[in-house]
């Protein structure tokens, strides 16, 4: 008999037009997460025009832990992963991409290292993130360059020391995420909106897999030159973060 207690984690995959991986991707999510922790699994379908609300609805008649959501046209992937971590239950959130690149069963293993961070940097619980850090991409030249290239400059500018802020995968609590300021492409600069709020980021090394069905909806324009805007509106957010530490007196 299936689980249905409140759950310790959501995973969150946000997705547009990925009729085809969300089947396999769920049956992952529930082996790697069966006998862990409590957990939930959140789909937001971002205006797809293909059979994903149909394989969605289905779905959640054979995993009865999955929920889901529906932009009724495309927002951007910041605003879906945004709309899943409102509606989760869990007081932890793991994302994952929606193409079946990101591989679910690194999620205990991060799960596992939160507490391990806690201890080690002297921050709350709920001021740790981790992030993965792609090992091995499976991506082609043009999309490794360009990925490259952009955590480079991010890197340099932000000072955020996460060698990669592309990969979907990441685990942080679900209230510290909703303090961060909210505005399109968000997703890519979690770690340093955590950093802003004088929490902990650690990278750790994820497998990740190439795309065995579907589209990319990406290209190096709208993942390298659209980020500029970004990049200078997250350093504007961080020289005017302020985190003071509070003495009570009674």
């Amino acid at each position: 008999m299936t689980d249905l207690t409140q759950p310790d984690v959501t995973v969150v995959v946000p997705v547009k037009n990925e009729e085809d991986n969300i089947l396999p991707l769920l049956a992952e999510i529930h082996a790697a997460l069966d006998g862990v922790a409590p957990f939930e699994v959140v789909y937001v379908d971002d205006g797809s025009d293909d059979r994903t609300p149909a394989v969605l609805a289905d779905a959640k008649r054979q995993y009865p832990r999955l929920r889901t959501a529906r932009h009724r046209f495309s927002c951007g992937q910041s605003q879906a992963v945004h709309t899943g971590v409102r509606m989760a239950r869990g007081s932890w959130i793991a994302t994952l991409d929606g193409d079946g690149q990101n591989d679910p069963a690194d999620i205990p293993a991060m799960l596992a290292r939160r507490n391990e961070e806690a201890a080690r940097s002297g921050k709350p619980v709920s001021m740790v993130m981790i992030a993965g850090h792609r090992q091995k991409r499976q991506d082609n030249e043009i999309r490794r360059l360009s990925s490259k290239v952009g955590n480079g400059v991010r890197a340099w500018l932000l000072n955020d020391d996460t060698p990669d802020t592309g990969c979907g995968l990441k685990l942080f609590a679900r209230d510290t995420f909703l303090k961060f300021p909210r505005f399109d492409h968000m997703h890519r600069y979690l770690p340093a909106l955590m950093l802003r709020e004088g929490g902990h980021v650690v990278s750790v090394r994820v497998n990740h897999r190439p795309r065995e069905r579907g589209t990319s909806k990406y290209g190096v324009w709208n993942r390298l030159w659209v980020s500029l805007y970004d990049l200078i509106g997250v350093m504007w957010l961080q020289r005017r973060a302020r985190n003071p530490q509070v003495e009570t007196q009674d």
